[in-house]
């Protein structure tokens, strides 16, 4: 963890990526565009298998080693890209035995291959790689490798890369939108050192350069920034859990000296996995087990091998994100992180403008998991404390083909438009199968945000198309305006996009609990003796009210 983050009004700023451009800027380079389009050197082949090895050596921050890409041909052609960003230096790409041409532009190699691909064959290219990855902020932000020291002074080496993506430190095609179907990941590092990749080990060999060899194989498809190396004294225990899908191996990789606090924070994975079965369904990744192992970094969501430097303490580095209390009943990074597996790593957004679909989910999982704990009061009432959180600052969907963050709202306001929907919806039975339904329809794919926003919207039996273009294409909270004349109140919707509808819970005294369907145009409600400020919004709905009273018009109020 070692670097102090101090928690600041950009709440979850100390977990989200950077992105390729500084945050608030507009203008995106070409080296933006080949890192987050699918262009032409990229859309016309599939990869299908990635063998990477590589050597790291703490001794001088450096790695070298090689990647075997096995891809499908989707159509004809004879230029292919791969991405490995400099410092880091580009040897060789390696096709049945003889070197291929390669020129660079910015942190992409375009390949001529040797004669012209044919759609449908499976072929494969190799590519050769040293050097020292590049620094850029402080893991999990934007690293690559973070080459660290534990408390008592042993080497200690990890990586972390979903901002500036996995070419950071080995070649590959960096494009989010396409996942190997399995990987191989084979670690060399000193004898001193333990290495724990994703996936299971097959493998230890020690050489005789007095070095280790680990490798590691992941049977199902995994995003690339979820690929890692954790290096260090580690030690190792173990526990299983009879899931939706049979009995699932738990491994536990703290470091040795912290092997007793380990088993007694990390008990809460248990409890964590069995209320997201129940919510989302069976964990996605039974072939190659889950795994929590200590980082000297905060956490990262990598798949199959979740990434804690929480410092074993409850919330969020000690601290409760919600202000309600409740976020210190568990550790922010086990749950957290962990919800990740089913959104973000089973169900991954194409490019990096809809991540709302994993921050958002994994930041609604929370409050399912304080519900799981303590009841459905409570894990709304943590989710409506994060709403403190929320800057309003940006859309939340963010600018598509350049690999852009489109900023911190994905997490809290993510959450609150769920939780928002979940009121909409209004039958838990309901919102659970959504949720199940998700993973189940999207299993192990890459997908837009469309593709989500739809699937919701069928099940639920509601048009939600307005409510997500209202919170996730805008940065305005829909207000819901109320005036009294006489015994008659009446109410709109302004601070709203076209054609906005989304029904709402109010109190009306007099009249008990009612659901409105405010449009922009005002509508009226017969509540004789009610004054408009006496009417309460349900707080579960992220929206504000305003007694407009004699100012209103009789206008749209957009």
């Amino acid at each position: 963890m070692r670097p102090l983050v101090v928690f600041s009004l950009l709440a979850v700023s100390v977990l989200a990526p950077a992105t390729a451009r500084a945050q608030g800027t507009t203008t995106y380079t070409r080296a933006d565009t080949l890192r987050g389009s699918n262009g032409p050197g990229r859309a016309w082949w599939d990869v299908a298998f990635y063998d990477l090895h590589v050597h790291v050596r703490p001794s001088d921050s450096s790695v070298a080693g090689w990647n075997g890409i096995t891809y499908r041909v989707l159509r004809a052609s004879q230029e292919m890209q791969l991405d490995l960003q400099a410092p880091l230096v580009l040897d060789s790409v390696v096709q049945d035995g003889r070197r291929l041409a390669a020129r660079r532009d910015s942190n992409a190699y375009f390949v001529t291959l040797l004669a012209r691909q044919r759609a449908g064959e499976l072929k494969v290219v190799t590519a050769y790689y040293h050097g020292q990855p590049g620094r850029g902020r402080p893991a999990p932000w934007s690293s690559g490798f973070v080459w660290a020291r534990d408390s008592l002074g042993a080497p200690w080496v990890a990586t972390s890369d979903e901002g500036p993506g996995a070419s950071i430190w080995w070649p590959l095609k960096d494009y989010i939108g396409d996942e190997p179907d399995s990987q191989r990941i084979a670690v060399t590092v000193p004898d001193s050192m333990v290495e724990v990749s994703n996936g299971r080990l097959r493998s230890t060999a020690h050489n005789a350069d007095g070095t280790t060899t680990f490798e590691w194989f992941v049977a199902d498809p995994i995003n690339t920034y979820g690929v890692a190396v954790n290096a260090g004294r580690y030690t190792h225990y173990s526990d299983s859990l009879a899931g939706e899908s049979g009995r699932l191996s738990l491994d536990f990789w703290p470091l040795a000296y912290h092997l007793d606090t380990a088993r007694a924070q990390w008990r809460q994975a248990t409890t964590m996995l069995q209320c997201f079965e129940h919510w989302f369904g069976p964990y996605p990744w039974y072939a190659d087990g889950y795994k929590l192992i200590e980082t000297p970094y905060l956490g990262m969501e990598h798949q199959s091998g979740i990434a804690y430097g929480n410092r074993y303490l409850r919330g969020y580095l000690g601290r409760d994100l919600s202000g309600t209390g409740l976020g210190l009943g568990w550790d922010y990074i086990v749950i957290h992180e962990s919800a990740h597996e089913w959104f973000g790593n089973n169900i991954t957004a194409q490019d990096y403008a809809d991540t709302w679909v994993h921050e958002a989910f994994a930041t609604y999982a929370e409050g399912l998991y304080t519900e799981c704990q303590l009841g459905r009061t409570a894990g709304a009432a943590y989710l409506i404390g994060l709403r403190k959180g929320v800057q309003n600052a940006r859309p939340v969907v963010g600018p598509r083909g350049v690999a852009a963050w489109s900023g911190n709202d994905m997490y809290f306001k993510g959450a609150s438009v769920l939780h928002t929907i979940r009121q909409i919806v209004d039958d838990d039975v309901r919102w659970r199968d959504i949720l199940r339904g998700l993973g189940r329809t999207f299993w192990h794919q890459t997908v837009t945000g469309q593709q989500v926003e739809d699937y919701i919207s069928r099940e639920a039996g509601v048009d939600l198309g307005k409510v997500f273009a209202q919170y996730f294409t805008t940065t305005q909270i829909p207000q819901l305006d109320l005036k009294v004349a006489g015994d008659t109140l009446s109410y709109r919707w302004s601070n709203v996009v076209a054609g906005f509808d989304m029904p709402v819970r109010v109190q009306v005294p007099g009249l008990g609990t009612r659901t409105l369907h405010p449009t922009d145009a005002w509508q009226t409600l017969a509540a004789p003796g009610a004054r408009a400020a006496d009417v309460r919004v349900d707080e579960n709905f992220y929206v504000t009210a305003k007694d407009v009273g004699a100012d209103a018009s009789a206008g749209t109020g957009r």
